[in-house]
């Protein structure tokens, strides 16, 4: 049989890097951590895309919330 022309994609399961490596802190005074979770507009980027765990997801939250508040972190960005 010929293949009907559909590529199939291996989709590699996400790991929370969190659950990974227990000694990775998540805390609001580690702004180059945080902004790996932030979009380029500077919203908080949800689990499917960044693979974390639903507990470190909310912990995530909190401390991207408390370094915006202390203003480590941008609320927005620059607009054009």
């Amino acid at each position: 049989m010929q293949d009907s022309g559909k590529k199939r994609m291996y989709v590699r399961k996400r790991v929370c890097r969190f659950c990974q490596d227990e000694n990775l802190p998540i805390d609001y005074k580690d702004p180059k951590l945080l902004k790996h979770f932030i979009t380029e507009r500077g919203k908080i980027m949800p689990r499917r895309m960044t693979g974390t765990c639903a507990n470190h997801q909310r912990k995530l939250r909190e401390e991207i919330k408390k370094a915006r508040h202390i203003a480590f972190l941008p609320f927005t960005t620059a607009v054009r």
